[in-house]
């Protein structure tokens, strides 16, 4: 049995989360904001943490920061969010996240996360954790991977073959998926380069995107925010 911190926002994230890890015979602790989470630290290091990267006062980043800082990020912590960029993902990796899961979170996925960072809390035996950074290729001209691809270590980078190919110019429709990823993921990937593929053609123009896509532009800014596409950045690189 393991001591679970589990800190979310969302009263039913944190019921779920305290039922299903309750069942497999661990005890939990739960927090609905981060001056919960530092009361709970405060009060013995757990074993495992389980938080959320946006949170009304304080967001899990910043927590994760402050417990970098005060030499208490002495167990695995495993970051949860349901939107966050790639730009989050890794610098929440570098602080010394352990992983990341996206909400929804699959029911094995989150098992076999847990179960990975408590094995890591063994082998260091409280020691600081140190999380691997992740294994990046430098390619430039890539798309970038959802965050749970990236980070998961339940979606292997191998899943994903070459992305989509040509974007500046919009030329190249080549790219491949891996019908073994799961349908949400493989939604999200094939999303991610549809739009940047307009994006570079259209250099970065929301009007034309929106007119090609067929989408209203309140919906498209919607759509790119929750898939980490930036238009901006798009712009600049085809410009």
């Amino acid at each position: 049995m393991a001591n679970i911190l589990v800190v979310d926002d969302e009263m039913g994230i944190r019921e779920l989360l305290s039922e299903i890890l309750g069942d497999e015979g661990h005890a939990i602790t739960l927090a609905e904001n981060a001056q919960q989470a530092r009361d709970a630290r405060a009060a013995g290091a757990p074993d495992l943490v389980l938080l959320d990267i946006w949170m009304p006062d304080t967001d899990g980043v910043t927590l994760l920061k402050e417990w970098q800082r005060d030499g208490l990020l002495t167990m695995p912590v495993i970051m949860m969010s349901g939107h966050a960029t790639i730009d989050t993902a890794v610098e929440a990796t570098r602080i010394g996240a352990l992983n990341f899961l996206e909400k929804p979170i699959a029911l094995q996925k989150l098992l076999k996360a847990v179960q990975q960072g408590l094995t890591r809390a063994q082998e260091v035996v409280r020691a600081p954790v140190i999380a691997p950074r992740p294994m990046l290729t430098p390619q430039p001209e890539e798309s970038p991977l959802t965050a749970s691809a990236m980070f998961s270590a339940q979606t292997p980078q191998s899943a994903i073959a070459p992305r989509m190919g040509g974007l500046p110019n919009g030329e190249g429709h080549g790219f491949n998926l891996s019908f073994d990823l799961p349908l949400r993921e493989a939604r999200d990937a094939f999303e991610r380069m549809y739009f940047e593929h307009h994006l570079g053609r259209e250099g970065g123009s929301m009007t034309r995107v929106a007119e090609k896509t067929g989408l209203e532009r309140t919906h498209l800014y919607r759509k790119l925010k929750q898939l980490g596409v930036e238009p901006g950045k798009l712009a600049k690189k085809n410009g």
